[in-house]
């Protein structure tokens, strides 16, 4: 698996002025990212044998435990628990808060609405298999001593494993670009991608939560399914128009979000999603319908 200290979630690189056909992308391809870290790899001690230097402490149940940094892909991370704990009360200028993620079928703890739309995004669009936040404490050197980074995900793909940091782009700080930095190497040692997501193409966000409202399993006695698959099989139809070719349009919307959650039917997201989004058939829909 290819990995780079520059990082880039998969799909990364598609054309902003094509559709973005919601069954073929992928979290980078919706993701806006961050490369300026890589300028502050400088600043790190990366003599010979540094990553064994380095750490990470995990913990696993009550007891911390720290491996090095060569060693990190020896770890057994889904057994994990976040290093650092969630927290609520009165007047923290964060919002925390728990998403459930249809991938995983529970709920996973975040630390602030960006983390959450990450999660959400990540639920759609990764090929997720599981969520980790806060999975581990890196302890690294630079030139000035030694610094400590919980990077915010490690989302674990099909694809591989994908270390993520969540940042607003105007709150991105010189010691945060540092930190970045030696959480790229530190993923690059063993194999991992890493990103920074500073925030999502427009009209990403509505869109993915639009269609999440379809994302739990849908029971189908009326053959809805099979209708609106049929129906997407002549070439991209208007969202509204597709709909209206089913025996219950009303029913047929909820049908259609699930289907195209699911990636069973794509829509282009480089627009707004409404009643006139192209809609089509994804490449490889099969059309059996039931429960799904």
């Amino acid at each position: 698996m290819a990995s780079t200290a520059l990082g880039g979630l998969p799909g990364a690189g598609a054309v902003e002025s094509t559709a973005l056909w919601s069954d073929a992308c992928g979290l980078g391809d919706l993701a806006r990212l961050h490369v300026g870290f890589a300028r502050y790899r400088e600043s790190l001690n990366l003599e010979a044998g540094w990553s064994d230097r380095w750490s990470a402490t995990w913990r696993f149940g009550r007891t911390p435990v720290a491996c090095s940094v060569r060693n990190l892909d020896e770890v057994e991370v889904a057994r994990s628990q976040p290093v650092r704990r969630f927290t609520w009360r009165t007047g923290q200028w964060h919002r925390p808060g728990l998403e459930y993620l249809a991938s995983t079928d529970r709920h996973h703890g975040f630390e602030s609405f960006e983390e959450e739309l990450l999660l959400l995004v990540a639920d759609f669009a990764a090929d997720l298999v599981e969520a980790l936040a806060q999975p581990f404490r890196l302890q690294f050197l630079t030139s000035g001593g030694a610094i400590e980074h919980t990077p915010d995900f490690l989302l674990l793909t099909e694809s591989g494993p994908w270390l993520i940091d969540v940042r607003p782009a105007g709150r991105i700080h010189a010691e945060d670009e540092v930190k970045f930095a030696a959480s790229a190497e530190a993923a690059l040692a063993v194999g991992w991608n890493y990103s920074v997501v500073t925030g999502w193409r427009e009209h990403v966000v509505t869109i993915v939560d639009s269609l999440s409202a379809g994302r739990r399993q849908l029971s189908d006695p009326l053959g809805l399914h099979d209708q609106l698959l049929r129906a997407s099989e002549s070439g991209p139809l208007p969202f509204g128009e597709l709909v209206e070719r089913c025996s219950i349009p009303a029913v047929a919307r909820a049908h259609a979000l699930h289907l195209l959650w699911h990636r069973r039917l794509g829509v282009d997201m480089s627009v707004p999603f409404a009643d006139a989004s192209l809609v089509h058939l994804a490449p490889g829909s099969d059309q059996r319908g039931g429960q799904w």
